[in-house]
Protein backbone atom coordinates (compact mmCIF):
# COMPACT_ATOMS: atom_id res chain seq x y z
CA UNK A 1 0.00 0.00 0.00
CA UNK A 2 1.68 3.39 -1.63
CA UNK A 3 0.93 6.84 0.90
CA UNK A 4 -1.63 7.61 -1.47
CA UNK A 5 -4.14 4.64 -0.44
CA UNK A 6 -3.36 5.07 2.87
CA UNK A 7 -4.20 8.42 3.37
CA UNK A 8 -7.27 8.25 0.99
CA UNK A 9 -8.04 4.99 2.64
CA UNK A 10 -7.73 6.76 5.98
CA UNK A 11 -10.19 9.47 4.96
CA UNK A 12 -12.72 7.43 4.18
CA UNK A 13 -12.46 5.50 7.11
CA UNK A 14 -13.09 8.36 9.64
CA UNK A 15 -15.37 9.66 6.95
CA UNK A 16 -17.08 6.16 8.00
CA UNK A 17 -16.60 6.84 11.87
CA UNK A 18 -18.23 10.61 11.23
CA UNK A 19 -21.40 8.91 10.23
CA UNK A 20 -21.58 6.21 12.49
CA UNK A 21 -21.24 9.07 15.21
CA UNK A 22 -24.45 10.38 13.57
CA UNK A 23 -26.45 7.72 13.36
CA UNK A 24 -30.10 7.94 15.52
CA UNK A 25 -33.21 5.91 15.15
CA UNK A 26 -35.07 9.00 12.94
CA UNK A 27 -32.25 9.07 10.09
CA UNK A 28 -33.18 9.83 6.79
CA UNK A 29 -33.29 7.05 4.40
CA UNK A 30 -31.37 9.76 2.03
CA UNK A 31 -28.56 10.16 4.79
CA UNK A 32 -27.96 6.09 4.96
CA UNK A 33 -27.87 6.09 0.96
CA UNK A 34 -24.83 8.18 1.72
CA UNK A 35 -23.68 6.00 4.22
CA UNK A 36 -23.82 3.27 2.03
CA UNK A 37 -21.90 5.24 -0.77
CA UNK A 38 -19.31 5.90 1.23
CA UNK A 39 -18.90 2.38 2.69
CA UNK A 40 -18.54 1.03 -0.59
CA UNK A 41 -16.35 3.48 -1.63
CA UNK A 42 -13.96 2.67 1.39
CA UNK A 43 -14.20 -0.43 0.55
CA UNK A 44 -13.15 -0.17 -2.96
CA UNK A 45 -10.25 1.74 -2.10
CA UNK A 46 -9.56 -1.40 0.94
CA UNK A 47 -9.57 -3.72 -2.63
CA UNK A 48 -6.84 -1.46 -4.29
CA UNK A 49 -4.48 -1.36 -1.29
CA UNK A 50 -4.84 -4.91 -0.96
CA UNK A 51 -2.23 -7.11 -3.63
CA UNK A 52 -2.07 -10.33 -1.45
CA UNK A 53 -4.73 -13.43 -1.24
CA UNK A 54 -6.45 -12.95 2.34
CA UNK A 55 -4.16 -15.04 5.02
CA UNK A 56 -5.53 -18.59 4.92
CA UNK A 57 -3.91 -19.25 8.78
CA UNK A 58 -3.14 -17.46 11.98
CA UNK A 59 0.79 -18.31 11.60
CA UNK A 60 2.67 -14.79 10.79
CA UNK A 61 5.35 -16.98 9.11
CA UNK A 62 3.06 -18.83 7.21
CA UNK A 63 -0.45 -16.48 6.58
CA UNK A 64 -1.33 -18.37 3.08
CA UNK A 65 0.36 -21.85 3.99
CA UNK A 66 -1.24 -25.42 4.22
CA UNK A 67 -4.11 -25.21 6.97
CA UNK A 68 -4.20 -28.06 9.83
CA UNK A 69 -7.88 -27.34 11.66
CA UNK A 70 -6.56 -29.28 15.14
CA UNK A 71 -3.28 -26.64 15.41
CA UNK A 72 -3.62 -23.50 17.44
CA UNK A 73 -2.46 -21.10 14.60
CA UNK A 74 -4.11 -23.22 11.93
CA UNK A 75 -0.45 -23.88 10.35
CA UNK A 76 0.13 -27.14 8.81
CA UNK A 77 3.50 -26.86 8.57
CA UNK A 78 4.56 -25.34 12.00
CA UNK A 79 1.97 -27.90 13.72
CA UNK A 80 3.97 -30.78 11.64
CA UNK A 81 7.47 -28.87 13.39
CA UNK A 82 6.12 -28.86 16.54
CA UNK A 83 4.64 -32.24 16.60
CA UNK A 84 8.13 -33.86 15.47
CA UNK A 85 9.82 -31.94 18.06
CA UNK A 86 7.06 -33.80 20.84
CA UNK A 87 7.90 -37.06 19.61
CA UNK A 88 11.85 -36.42 20.00
CA UNK A 89 11.52 -35.33 23.69
CA UNK A 90 9.85 -39.01 24.24
CA UNK A 91 11.86 -41.03 21.37
CA UNK A 92 14.89 -39.18 21.08
CA UNK A 93 15.94 -37.64 17.61
CA UNK A 94 15.32 -39.13 14.69
CA UNK A 95 18.21 -40.95 13.32
CA UNK A 96 19.01 -39.52 9.29
CA UNK A 97 19.06 -41.62 6.53
CA UNK A 98 18.63 -45.40 6.49
CA UNK A 99 19.66 -46.91 9.87
CA UNK A 100 23.49 -47.84 10.31
CA UNK A 101 23.11 -51.26 11.54
CA UNK A 102 24.84 -53.84 10.12
CA UNK A 103 26.27 -57.34 10.93
CA UNK A 104 28.26 -57.18 13.94
CA UNK A 105 31.97 -57.14 13.06
CA UNK A 106 34.54 -59.67 14.45
CA UNK A 107 36.99 -57.03 15.68
CA UNK A 108 34.48 -54.62 16.27
CA UNK A 109 33.82 -51.24 14.91
CA UNK A 110 36.01 -47.28 15.57
CA UNK A 111 33.23 -46.71 17.72
CA UNK A 112 33.13 -49.59 19.87
CA UNK A 113 37.05 -49.06 21.09
CA UNK A 114 37.39 -46.72 23.83
CA UNK A 115 39.70 -43.81 22.12
CA UNK A 116 43.46 -43.94 23.55
CA UNK A 117 43.65 -41.26 26.52
CA UNK A 118 47.51 -40.16 28.39
CA UNK A 119 46.84 -39.80 31.96
CA UNK A 120 49.06 -39.41 34.54
CA UNK A 121 48.40 -41.66 38.16
CA UNK A 122 49.62 -40.12 41.31
CA UNK A 123 49.79 -43.47 43.48
CA UNK A 124 50.86 -43.86 46.99
CA UNK A 125 52.71 -47.14 48.99
CA UNK A 126 50.11 -48.25 51.86
CA UNK A 127 52.59 -50.84 53.03
CA UNK A 128 51.11 -53.75 50.46
CA UNK A 129 50.52 -52.10 47.11
CA UNK A 130 50.59 -49.15 45.07
CA UNK A 131 47.21 -47.05 45.64
CA UNK A 132 45.94 -44.24 43.48
CA UNK A 133 46.56 -41.65 46.06
CA UNK A 134 44.65 -38.65 44.06
CA UNK A 135 42.61 -38.14 40.55
CA UNK A 136 44.64 -39.03 37.51
CA UNK A 137 46.27 -35.97 35.91
CA UNK A 138 45.62 -34.75 31.98
CA UNK A 139 48.54 -33.06 32.52
CA UNK A 140 52.21 -34.50 33.79
CA UNK A 141 53.47 -31.16 35.84
CA UNK A 142 50.27 -30.94 37.61
CA UNK A 143 50.05 -34.52 38.81
CA UNK A 144 54.02 -34.14 39.79
CA UNK A 145 53.07 -30.72 41.39
CA UNK A 146 50.39 -33.08 43.49
CA UNK A 147 52.31 -35.49 44.53
CA UNK A 148 54.99 -33.03 45.90
CA UNK A 149 52.29 -31.18 47.99
CA UNK A 150 51.50 -34.89 49.31
CA UNK A 151 55.04 -35.50 50.34
CA UNK A 152 55.03 -31.98 52.07
CA UNK A 153 52.12 -32.95 54.08
CA UNK A 154 51.25 -33.72 57.21
CA UNK A 155 51.08 -37.35 56.88
CA UNK A 156 53.09 -38.53 54.38
CA UNK A 157 52.85 -41.78 52.91
CA UNK A 158 56.19 -44.10 52.86
CA UNK A 159 56.49 -43.92 48.68
CA UNK A 160 54.96 -42.36 45.82
CA UNK A 161 55.32 -42.50 42.20
CA UNK A 162 53.68 -41.33 38.99
CA UNK A 163 52.57 -43.51 36.52
CA UNK A 164 51.80 -43.00 32.60
CA UNK A 165 48.67 -44.53 31.27
CA UNK A 166 48.68 -44.31 27.70
CA UNK A 167 47.57 -47.51 26.06
CA UNK A 168 49.77 -49.06 28.31
CA UNK A 169 51.14 -48.14 31.65
CA UNK A 170 54.58 -46.85 32.26
CA UNK A 171 56.19 -46.14 35.94
CA UNK A 172 57.85 -42.51 35.03
CA UNK A 173 59.37 -41.66 38.25
CA UNK A 174 58.95 -43.25 42.08
CA UNK A 175 59.79 -41.09 45.06
CA UNK A 176 60.91 -43.44 48.75
CA UNK A 177 61.35 -46.79 48.69
CA UNK A 178 58.55 -48.97 49.26
CA UNK A 179 59.16 -51.59 51.72
CA UNK A 180 56.46 -54.64 52.07
CA UNK A 181 55.25 -53.83 55.98
CA UNK A 182 53.22 -57.61 57.54
CA UNK A 183 49.73 -56.52 58.62
CA UNK A 184 49.60 -58.78 61.25
CA UNK A 185 51.09 -58.20 64.45
CA UNK A 186 54.30 -60.29 65.53
CA UNK A 187 54.92 -61.85 62.01
CA UNK A 188 51.61 -63.72 61.72
CA UNK A 189 52.82 -66.01 65.00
Amino acid sequence: MNHAQLTALGRALRLLGEHGEALTGDTPDARLHEVKADLRRALDLLEESVTTAAPSTRCTEHPTGPVDESAPDLCLLCETRRRAARRAEFNGPAAPGPPTESAPSRYGVRGDRPQPQQRWLPELWNGQEWQLCGTPRRDRREAELYLAAQRRGSRPAMAYRLVHEFTDYEVLRVWGTPVRIDIEPMGNL
